[in-house]
């Protein structure tokens, strides 16, 4: 018909196309403005730090005479070789405090996702109840708990538990205290809640239907909780390890504390070469050493675990 134009995918025909709605460019720059104090706050705290550590694990010198930068890498070789039986000993505590509160805190975290109903807030809360103390009031309390002449270290002289941590080298004799089971103790007791909140939250996130659905089709316990709920929960424990071995793998106050001077570990060694010693190069070579040595088996755990879902 005369008159009428045929309507094209750019639009009416002889017409411009639709002009694209852009928004303005200061809100644009929003998001941006919001993530500025956030990467400042981990240059100034974080990045910045870090940097002039590893300037001062290559400087040579001593107080007196001042640091100085002369790339002398062969410190983080003595460091090495010097302290590897403290690094050993990190990892091996860390790693045993680690696995005691994943056999405590996920039956536990279980029974809180699950079993608690009414009660749960009040069991999250006491959960937490340690972090209301200080670090260091707390692992003091353990040296009382664990005293020679102590009820606890008596019941377990009769139980026969004495005997057995020391055939495995944790105890000496009828003594706990100054014993790499008492430092084990300590590092499991402060840090079960970082294990236990991040396995709560995972627990909590499944969907009670499958668990129905798993005893419909004739599914014992036990195989519910294999097939289903600890897959599900695998976020939580492998967010939970981490939690808890991290810190654990650099902590000195327990090994401080509780322990002698046989079980000392590298935060113990970096703390003295800073504080005492006043050996800088080797306290922050010791540092990124021990770093290093927690971002290998950090690597290496998050790929057999399966999966980087954390929580």
């Amino acid at each position: 018909m005369t008159g009428t134009t045929t309507p094209t995918a750019a639009g009416t025909a002889g017409s411009p196309p639709p002009a694209v709605h852009r928004p303005p460019l200061r809100r644009a720059l929003v998001p941006y403005w919001l993530l500025l104090p956030g990467v400042l706050w981990l240059v100034v705290f974080f990045l910045l730090p870090l940097v002039y550590q590893a300037s001062t694990s290559v400087q040579t010198g001593s107080l007196e005479e001042g640091f100085r930068i002369t790339w002398h890498f062969p410190t983080y070789w003595d460091a090495l070789t010097d302290y590897g039986p403290h690094f050993v000993r990190s990892v091996l505590y860390a790693g045993t405090a680690t696995a005691l509160c994943l056999l405590l805190g996920y039956p536990l975290a279980h029974l809180i996702a699950f079993r608690a109903g009414r009660w749960r807030n009040l069991l999250l809360v006491l959960v937490i109840a340690p972090f209301f103390t200080s670090f260091l009031i707390r692992t003091l309390a353990w040296k009382t708990i664990l005293a020679d002449s102590g009820p606890v270290v008596e019941f377990l002289g009769t139980t026969g538990f004495l005997d057995l941590t020391a055939f495995l080298g944790m105890t000496e004799g009828d003594r706990v205290l100054a014993t790499p089971l008492a430092v084990v103790t300590g590092l499991t007791y402060n840090f079960l809640p970082f294990m236990v909140l991040p396995l709560y939250t995972a627990l909590e996130r499944i969907d009670p239907r499958l668990h129905e659905a798993a005893a419909d089709l004739y599914a014992s316990p036990v195989t519910v909780f294999r097939t289903v709920t600890f897959p599900l929960s695998l976020p939580g424990v492998v967010s939970g390890t981490l939690l808890t071995f991290i810190p654990a793998s650099g902590d000195y106050i327990n090994a401080e504390l509780l322990g002698s001077t046989d079980t000392k570990m590298v935060g113990n060694v970096i703390q003295s070469q800073f504080l005492r010693v006043l050996d800088y190069p080797t306290a922050a070579a010791l540092s990124f050493l021990l770093m290093a040595v927690v971002l290998l088996i950090v690597t290496f755990y998050i790929r057999r675990a399966g999966t980087e879902d954390l929580v």
